[in-house]
């Protein structure tokens, strides 16, 4: 018995012709997957199995983004060439995501602050402080890694902070970090740095306009809190 082919499905089930038909936002996630790897097994479609690997990681991308070429090619009819697939198609997606993030360089709510910072540290496993320098238009100047740490907690060194705050001539800043654990609340410590930060840029005249925490989905502003 052969694999079942795209070309042998039911019409209805040809996400190929779909996509040509409805366009590619018609698509599941798991249809998209099918026409990344083109066959599935002799039990299943492309479209059956790639439902079956999105199973596995409950429905979600950016879970599927993180296994390696050994962990999907334990699902049987996915070989290694498509494994490589599926990994080079959303890193492709995670990369256009990125270069998104720096077409939007004016900052104007906390949730822009999220969308700029969240490719970039939202997914990783261990904790990074970052820091965006605005002018005073809201511009992005730069955005800068001030400190990389462990699991649970970086160290900043807030001089570094203001040292190139004052190299930039920026007037305002979002700071942010990340929390691998997912959780979203500040830590005493987060509030202490933030006090800090706070009064050093008053002294300074370099406004801190917000720090966002950023997990993989979703992020807690200071400011938009009442915490600022």
């Amino acid at each position: 018995m052969e694999k079942l082919t795209i070309k042998s499905w039911a019409l209805d089930d040809r996400p190929r012709e779909k996509l040509l038909a409805k366009g590619k936002t018609a698509l599941s996630d798991a249809e998209l997957i099918a026409i990344l790897i083109g066959s599935g097994n002799r039990q299943e479609s492309a479209v059956a199995l790639s439902k079956r690997i999105l199973q596995d990681v409950d429905g979600n991308i950016n879970e599927l983004a993180k296994l390696s070429v050994e962990k999907l090619t334990t699902f049987k009819g996915i070989g290694e060439a498509k494994a490589i697939a599926i990994i080079t198609a959303l890193e492709i997606g995670k990369r256009r995501q990125l270069e998104i993030a720096l077409e939007k360089p004016k900052i104007t709510s906390s949730k822009d602050g999220f969308n700029l910072m969240q490719p970039v540290i939202g997914d990783l496993e261990h904790e990074e402080f970052w820091v965006l320098f605005l002018n005073n238009s809201n511009k992005v100047l730069a955005k800068s890694q001030i400190s990389k740490g462990g699991l649970t907690a970086t160290v900043v060194d807030v001089r570094l902070l203001f040292k190139r705050a004052l190299e930039l001539a920026s007037v305002a800043m979002i700071v942010c970090h990340n929390h691998p654990s997912g959780k979203l609340q500040p830590s005493n410590a987060d509030k202490q740095l933030t006090q800090k930060i706070k009064e050093a840029g008053n002294t300074l005249d370099i406004k801190l306009l917000d720090h966002l925490i950023i997990t993989e989905k979703a992020y807690f502003s200071f400011a938009d809190e009442g915490h600022l």
